[in-house]
């Protein structure tokens, strides 16, 4: 893609998105339809989708923001149907899908009608992301759609990868196939194990905010290119790295931390808004070439495999949901009761995205013996229905089938207790470590500056304090620095007893985040750079 078509599709998609904050329609579902129309736009350049760019350029930022902010601790405590959504639905879509466009379109190979399967298999982390903030979905719900989100594409991947080499005629097996799932899941998660803390200790003794976010936004992008080199999952080493750097936030300094923060959502508007966009360009280059399966016939098996998407999702959603409590009164024990209309809007929030297209794309032109692969153009225009159907479809209809189900949001008031504890046991702990440095005599300070250090705690506002030069005989510190260090002794205390009450369940990784900002903002305007 040269220069000029480039910066049209970031600036253009970056404008509609930003239109569409002022308008109720979903940001996504208005960069799709922006694209369908600006596809056969007089002067628009072909946007061919390039899965060489798409899969190692943008998937692993995109993988690695949604990473980050979600709770390692949350995704644990819903390991198994996250689990279930994200390795085993994935595969039950591949076959389900896989035999029914198989008797749907006559003269489709089975080993190519698999190939659609794993394509069209996994919802996108982007689109479930997208949907799970605009619609302020319950917790749990949440935490299992962006779980099943991280995963998912490393299950569909690998599949795909299966039922090609069958269709090529590479005499694919069940025994490789499940031996190259093992080699990208154990691989993925262990290249993802053995980088996090090196890259986390690095991340923490680099002394520069600058250098830190340099190292941030290359992050994903190393950890999905090692884990590739050795055939690995790059999803599930970008997805594992990514969590626990996300756990570990804390522990970097506050500079960083805010920094990083502006450039992610930088970074993640501006990817989300050009991957939305891309999936409606796309249309020329699907009709391309269909030949015999042009005008109603191309309609209904459109239609046809996106019902069977649709469905499959439900047939497997409300079973995995109950049955295994039915089996288990260990899960009935350790989780809560789940209800139909949770299920109901899990299996209706299965978003298709541009992952789907970026591996259709990747679908070779010929098999072994030189032959064309078998309705590969078919096989394209079909997933990018499904892609458009299921983000139109239900990315329209859930926000509306949410308020119809009446599911129960997050409980703001029991938030909110919960943060004024949190805050009231950080103040506490701080007020304790102030006053014993106070004890101190090396950190003497006249009274109205200890004075100001006990209101901050109090009143949990930014203060602006005079630069004193005065030096303490005993530190050589000037009165100026000595405040500074203890204001920052305080902060950190107070820290470490938000991560400790995270860590021990009494609040969640949001409100953590929320409470971080706060304090990081404040020792931001306590501390002036230096150089």
């Amino acid at each position: 893609m040269h220069v000029m078509p480039l910066l049209l599709l970031v600036a253009g998609s970056a404008a509609i998105a930003a239109a569409a904050r002022r308008t109720p329609v979903p940001p996504p579902l208005l960069l799709v339809a922006a694209g369908l129309v600006f596809a056969y736009v007089p002067g628009v350049p072909d946007y061919a989708l390039d899965p060489h760019v798409v899969l190692p350029l943008m998937l692993p930022p995109l993988l690695y923001t949604a990473a980050v902010d979600s709770s390692y601790l949350d995704l644990r405590a819903q390991l198994r149907p996250v689990a279930l959504l994200s390795v085993v639905y994935v595969l039950f879509a591949t076959l389900v899908v896989g035999w029914a466009a198989y008797l749907i379109v006559p003269g489709l190979p089975l080993t190519a009608a698999l190939v659609l399967g794993a394509v069209v298999a996994p919802p996108d982390a982007v689109a479930a992301t997208a949907v799970a903030r605009r619609v302020g979905l319950p917790s749990r719900v949440t935490t299992i759609l962006q779980g099943e989100s991280l995963v998912n594409d490393a299950t569909a991947i690998t599949a795909y990868r299966v039922a090609l080499a069958a269709a090529v005629g590479e005499g694919a097996t069940w025994a490789g196939g499940i031996g190259e799932f093992l080699l990208a899941a154990v691989g993925g998660i262990g290249i993802g194990l053995i980088l996090m803390m090196p890259i986390h200790w690095l991340r923490t003794h680099l002394r520069e905010a600058l250098l830190q976010n340099t190292l941030s936004l290359l992050i994903p992008f190393a950890a999905y290119a090692v884990a590739e080199a050795v055939h690995a999952s790059g999803v599930l080493a970008v997805v594992v790295v990514a969590l626990y750097l996300g756990h570990r936030a804390w522990e970097v300094d506050f500079a960083t931390r805010l920094q990083e923060e502006a450039v992610w959502k930088m970074v993640a508007f501006v990817l989300e808004s050009a991957v939305f966009a891309l999936i409606g360009l796309q249309l020329p280059v699907v009709l391309k070439g269909l030949g015999a399966y042009e005008g109603v016939d191309a309609a209904w098996y459109a239609i046809a495999v996106f019902l069977v998407v649709v469905l499959a999702r439900f047939a497997w959603v409300y079973p995995g949901t109950f049955v295994p409590r039915l089996l288990s009164a260990r899960i009935r024990e350790r989780e809560p009761n789940p209800t139909w209309k949770g299920a109901f809007v899990i299996s209706w929030a299965g978003m298709r995205g541009v992952v789907s297209l970026a591996i259709a794309f990747s679908i070779p032109l010929t098999v072994e013996g030189g032959e064309p692969f078998p309705e590969r153009n078919l096989i394209l225009f079909l997933t990018f229905t499904t892609v458009i159907g299921t983000l139109v479809v239900q990315g329209l209809t859930l926000p509306p089938l949410i308020r119809l189900l009446k599911l129960p949001g997050r409980d703001a008031q029991a938030e909110t207790l919960a943060e004024a504890n949190a805050q009231a046991q950080a103040s506490r702990a701080a007020q304790q470590r102030l006053q014993g440095l106070l004890d101190d005599e090396r950190n003497a300070l006249p009274p109205p500056l200890a004075d100001r250090l006990r209101s901050v705690l109090e009143r949990r506002q930014n203060a602006v304090w005079e630069r004193l030069g005065a030096v303490n005989p005993i530190s050589g510190e000037t009165v100026d620095d000595t405040y500074r260090r203890l204001s920052r002794e305080m902060i950190s205390t107070e820290r470490e007893v938000f991560v400790r009450l995270r860590d021990g369940r009494h609040i969640d990784d949001e409100m953590l985040r929320t409470l971080l900002r706060r304090l990081d903002l404040e020792e931001a305007a306590a501390f002036r750079e230096t150089e």
